[in-house]
Order: C-alpha cells, then structure tokens, then sequence
C-alpha cells in the first residue's frame, strides 16, 4: 500500500497544479457502464457507434468527469476535501486507447476553506477534451493515509 497526503488549505496557492495520467481502455469503459447502469451502445457496441459522427466507440463523457474526481480527491487538494459542485464541457470525444491527462490547478482561494479549481483533461495529442471549475472544500489540516488497497475486477 502507498501513503498519501493531502495538501491543506492554508499551503494551497493559486496557480499551483498538479496531473495524472491514465490510458482508456475497453476495460475501463465496460467497468464504468456495470457501475453506473449507461449502457449507451455509443459506448459498448462497435456496429452502432460505426453509424455515429464518431465512427468508434466512445468513452463515457462522465468516465473523464470521474477522473477529475479522483484527482481531486487523491492528489490537489487530497484526501479530505469535500465536493460541493462541478462544471464540466466535453470538447472532444474520448476513444478507447486514448491517454489522458487531467490537470487540476487551483484557481481562486475563498474564506471557510473554499477553493475553486480549473479541471482540465487532454488527449495524447493535447487537445483539450474536458473543461471546467470545481468547487470544494480544502482539508483544513494535513492527513497521511494508507491507499485501500482495491480488489481484483474482471470483465467477461
């Protein structure tokens, strides 16, 4: 197991940032479909999305939206932060294989640990596919904590 921290609101800046990189797979899609019941076929099934604008399954727009989310709650400003409200636009599809990377960046600093965060996700190729604001809540004080470990998943 590995050991994160948060990053308090009194050491946040404005300006401050931090990424994390994932690559799509099916896997990844199918997952998030059993998870939260979207079985569009635009995500699941080749031969439909073939006669979309897309020509390929897509991922989910909300799978990127989960991404920032873990960010968010891993990395800036870490565990303990609290999610009050997110904006999000999806730019560009994202495609099985694609490798994003979310950038969440402290915006603006506001009184009762409220802090606003640009959430930014790009492609392999930097085109920008998500963005938005989110608003939290900062931790108040630093925490270490042990990762859970996940258990094993497998699809089929």
């Amino acid at each position: 197991m590995s050991l994160t921290e948060n990053i308090p609101y009194e050491a946040l800046e404005i300006g401050q940032k931090v990424t994390v990189t994932r690559t799509i797979e099916e896997r990844d899609v199918l997952l998030f479909a059993a998870v939260s019941g979207d079985c569009n076929p635009l995500h699941l099934d080749p031969e439909f999305a073939a006669k979309t604008l897309f020509r390929e399954p897509i991922a989910h727009g909300m799978l990127s939206g989960a991404l920032i989310s873990a960010a968010v709650a891993c990395n800036l400003p870490g565990p303990g932060t609290l999610y009050v409200d997110q904006t999000m636009t999806f730019e560009k599809p994202v495609k099985l294989g694609d490798t994003l990377t979310v950038e969440i960046e402290v915006l603006e600093k506001l009184p009762k640990f409220r802090v606003n965060l640009a959430t930014r996700v790009f492609n392999q190729h930097g085109d920008k596919v998500v963005d938005g604001v989110a608003k939290v809540v900062a931790p108040r004080k630093p925490v270490q904590v042990q990762q859970v470990e996940l258990p094993p998943v497998t699809v089929g």
